[in-house]
């Protein structure tokens, strides 16, 4: 079994075991570097950190039954400044935000601001490009808590000479929202690593209590538009006022080994939200919030037509999601659709929905979803594990008229979307307990393909019912196996299920049905 290298930085590396067993090594390892043992891992990706720049370094990675070794470089930088160099004092009293302000300002092309142990009381702060942020071991860069200190930026400014410039949004929206803590507009070549802690502090303050009364959208952790070139890696996110980190109109962008949380119950607190993104890498990272774990997104409908920007080229692989509504969700805002995404390798515990795609009438024509492929993944107590939902009801003012919920054949327009295949394949999940798979397209605009290949589905012997997608009239379920309404083309191959209450396989309007060695206990 061998490792590769992710990523390096000029202080930190990220590496990743190659085998086939989701998240978790197949057995546990020993990390060395230069033969000095530096900890015991139990989990594919891993990472090392408090390195020197341009240097070359040699990796062991030892197990009971493996051995492998390898050589790397760190980059270069122009320099390193400790962010106490302008004042920061670092004991989550002080209010640091100008300190850490100036020297983000002043840091030359290709430098590195280090944050020591610490907390580092800060109002929102703007990135620039050509720069790394380094949070140490023991530090932390701690969220302010008066919510009119976090300014209100524009969604769009009409600049001298009549175009149109964009940087604010807000679920799907060009529109006003809240800085973020950290926000890069218009920039590249920016690096963020840890193994600190980046912390929104929302549950200081009323962001998670007052949302509804609020003029304009809650801010992110992490605020990324039109960037490129951005990585993350190492760092601990947590307890935003609404989504954790959400790339916007971005490309070329990394996150790896991060554990991103929230209380169960906070409000919007999706995990990273890559939103209208072009060849996004998430790789080995924990995700344990308070809505969806990651939610790949396009913008709504005027966003999609006009921009018609897809996310396309994500990969995600090596991941553990942990609570949260959906593990991996793409939509609802998904105007301008997703084309060639890729999820293998990942482990979902506890989550209300396992693989969830949710759009609905008026995303729009540009709203395509094709080419997007789920493999090799683990879910265990995953209330749901797959669910397919083109009634989906929620933020939007009309999600209760007669348009979203109708259930006849209604004209195909430019609000129509469009769904193309999915493959589902080797899949093992226990302890479900309200569907194994719900797929609901739209009679006018059936879902061109579904494949079920290698999926394995038991139930709770204690299964409790619940809702398994967000629609109007939406009925409780429980134990249910496989539901699909509108898809042209069905495919179950070697598929089991365990547990199931009724009919193992409802299928109704499709075109063709091929089953082989389907079976139930």
């Amino acid at each position: 079994m061998n490792e590769k290298l992710l990523f390096s930085s000029v202080s930190s590396a990220c590496f990743e075991l190659e085998n086939s067993a989701p998240y978790y090594a197949p057995e546990k390892f020993k990390v060395l570097l230069n033969g000095e043992e530096q900890y015991e891992c139990d989990h594919n990706v891993f990472s090392l950190y408090g390195l020197e720049p341009d240097t070359e370094y040699r990796l062991t990675v030892r197990g009971e039954t493996f051995e492998s070794e390898r050589e790397f470089w760190t980059r270069a930088e122009s320099c390193c400044i400790d962010v106490h160099a302008f004042g920061a004092v670092g004991d989550g009293i002080h209010d640091d935000t100008e300190a850490i302000r100036c020297a983000i300002g002043c840091l030359p092309e290709n430098g590195r601001l280090l944050f020591p142990a610490g907390t580092y009381l800060t109002k929102p702060q703007f990135l620039k490009s050509h720069i790394t942020l380094e949070f140490c071991e023991g530090a932390t860069l701690l969220g302010w808590t008066k919510r009119e200190d976090y300014p209100i930026i524009p969604g769009t400014v009409d600049a001298v000479g009549g175009e149109e410039v964009h940087f604010g949004t807000w679920e799907g929206n060009a529109v006003p929202m809240y800085q973020a803590l950290l926000t890069a507009q218009y920039a590249e070549d920016i690096t963020i690593i840890g193994p600190g802690t980046v912390d929104g502090n929302a549950q200081n303050t009323d962001f998670w209590t007052s949302f509804h009364t609020f003029p304009t959208g809650r801010p992110r952790l992490l605020f990324l538009n039109r960037c490129k070139n951005v990585t993350v890696h190492g760092i601990h996110a947590c307890n935003a006022a609404s989504w954790q980190l959400h790339p916007y109109f971005s490309e070329k962008l990394s996150f790896y080994d991060l554990l991103i949380s929230a209380p169960k119950h906070s409000p919007n607190t999706d995990a990273l939200d890559p939103e209208a993104c072009t060849d996004v890498s998430i790789i080995g990272c924990r995700f344990t919030v308070g809505d969806d774990c990651i939610a790949i997104k396009s913008g709504k409908f005027e966003i999609g037509q006009k921009f018609n920007r897809p996310a396309a080229f994500h990969t995600i692989r090596n991941c553990l999601m942990e609570f949260g509504h959906g593990a991996i969700t793409l939509g609802s805002e998904i105007g301008a659709g997703v084309r060639d995404l890729t999820v293998s390798q990942c482990w979902f515990r506890g989550t209300d929905r396992g693989l969830r795609i949710k759009s609905r009438r008026g995303r729009g024509k540009n709203c395509r979803i094709d080419g997007v492929s789920f493999d090799n993944i683990r879910m265990e107590g995953v209330l749901t594990p797959i669910v397919i939902n083109l009634w989906y009801n929620c933020c939007d003012p009309d999600r209760e008229s007669e348009y979203v919920w109708s259930r006849e054949h209604l004209p195909v327009d430019d609000r129509t979307p469009y769904m193309g295949s999915f493959r589902f394949s080797n899949l093992m999940c226990t302890d479900a307990e309200v569907a194994a798979c719900y797929i609901d397209g739209l009679p006018e605009a059936p879902i061109d393909s579904v494949s079920l290949e290698n999926v394995d589905i038991s139930f709770s012997t204690d299964a409790k019912p619940g809702i398994p997608m967000m629609e109007n009239f939406a009925k409780e379920r429980c134990r249910l196996g496989l539901y699909l309404d509108n898809v042209r083309h069905i495919s179950v191959d070697n598929v089991h299920l365990s547990g199931v209450d009724g009919d193992k396989l409802i299928a109704n309007h499709y075109e063709t049905l091929e089953q082989k060695n389907f079976s139930e206990d």
